[in-house]
């Protein structure tokens, strides 16, 4: 059984977004701790990728520094066994198929399994694609998480039904970064999802305040925030993980109550 299930079982899941490396791998390291004490469900972690497509500036910035600070994949594989002695929750990766082609599809998921990663995201995998990667993803037991995005429109139901670990739903169009207010109309996405697939289902991409995150969460079954951490990051640098983790706990807070 998906050990992601466990995230969504104590109410609403609320799922950081860190990029690995930026600034620092020891500030990711100690980001995520920050997130885990302050009531993070599971962890969403990017590995850094020098061409991230759906990304907006903020996410990308995060890439570019994390790159140039050295990061590398085997880093990062080294940074998720020094948080699995204590992160007890559920963590994936998200990253571009690239990353993990150039690694070796077969040696990047055995690693995901020695280490304890639950789960990977593939922003540039089309879901008629999937096949790619999934047969392998099952061998070594990590969930292959589909996006459901605005513009899957006919091909939601399809993709709930296959869907494992959770369904990861984008809330509007166009690349990651936080925004004021979201416009899609969520409400059926998330009918025609709970028509076809009892999994959780995770809204994402532009949520960056306590009171969006808690209409997302009323929706959904949980909350992802990406842009917004990054921000504190580029501002805070070494000294963010204090600041995120007050940050999660806002949005936790947040949550906690709804429905």
């Amino acid at each position: 059984m998906s050990n992601i299930k466990s995230a969504f079982e104590n109410g609403k899941a609320f799922i950081p977004f860190i990029t690995c490396g930026d600034p620092d791998l020891e500030t990711t390291a100690a980001v995520v701790r920050a997130a885990v004490q302050n009531g993070a469900d599971l962890i969403e972690l990017g590995i850094p990728f020098s061409d991230p497509t759906a990304e907006g500036p903020i996410i990308q910035g995060a890439n570019l520094r994390a790159l140039t600070g050295g990061v590398t994949t085997d880093k990062i594989f080294d940074l998720v066994r020094d948080l699995r002695h204590d992160v007890k929750i559920p963590m994936v990766f998200m990253t571009y198929a690239n990353v993990v082609f150039s690694y070796g599809a077969k040696r990047f998921l055995s690693t995901c399994k020695e280490i304890g990663i639950d789960g990977l995201i593939f922003p540039d995998l089309p879901f008629e694609e999937k096949e790619e990667f999934l047969p392998i993803c099952h061998e070594y037991g990590v969930d292959l998480i589909s996006l459901v995005a605005p513009t899957s429109e006919n091909r939601i139901a399809m993709i709930a039904r296959e869907a494992e670990g959770f369904l990861y739903v984008v809330s509007s169009l166009g690349v990651t970064d936080a925004r004021n207010e979201i416009t899609t109309d969520l409400a059926s996405i998330m009918a025609m999802i709970r028509q076809n697939t009892k999994l959780p289902c995770a809204i994402n991409f532009d949520i960056s305040t306590p009171g969006q995150a808690k209409k997302m969460a009323d929706l959904s079954d949980g909350a992802i925030v990406g842009s917004a951490i990054i921000k504190i990051l580029e501002k805070y640098g070494k000294d963010a993980p204090k600041h995120v983790g007050e940050y999660v706990k806002s949005m936790k807070d947040a949550i906690r109550d709804c429905d």
